[in-house]
């Protein structure tokens, strides 16, 4: 079976209400703990602006695509081409978050897709999809740690 280029799919049982795991995937405060480590900004509606900010790697902006409390919420972000341009399929891709509640957790599955359009090399896929699929496991470990108290990355 050829591997999976053009999406990603991960998903994580937190021990939080599904309400709380929500506020820790879409708040700027805690966004900007578990997945960026420099902060974050984010207009919490569809269209709005989204930005992620890490101390070694900078920024990468993004648009808030789909926003349906407390179960899904997706954003576009960029890795491609020029920064200041228009998110479109061929420079940017789709992050998709599910949560369901599960016993007294919640089960966050989320979903990249969009690699295949990215107007880049297949070398600069390769590495996209590589790095985002190990990117994704320890994210998604962060979160878990948050959600716990526990500070991200320990």
């Amino acid at each position: 079976m050829a591997p999976q280029t053009d999406r990603i799919e991960r998903d994580v049982l937190i021990a939080a209400p599904v309400e709380r795991v929500w506020e820790l995937i879409t708040s700027a405060e805690h966004l900007g703990r578990w997945f960026g480590d420099a902060g974050a900004e984010i207009d919490l509606r569809p269209g709005g602006r989204l930005a992620l900010y890490w101390h070694d790697s900078g920024a990468v902006d993004g648009r808030v695509e789909v926003v349906e409390p407390p179960r899904r919420f997706a954003y576009r972000w960029q890795h491609a081409g020029d920064p200041a341009a228009e998110l479109t399929p061929a420079n940017s891709t789709l992050v998709d978050f599910t949560l369901a509640a599960e016993g007294d957790g919640t089960r966050v599955a989320v979903v990249e897709s969009g690699f295949d359009a990215l107007e880049v090399t297949a070398a600069e896929r390769a590495g996209l999809v590589a790095s985002h699929t190990s990117g994704w496991a320890s994210e998604l470990r962060d979160l878990v740690a948050h959600a716990s108290g526990t500070p991200a990355g320990k």
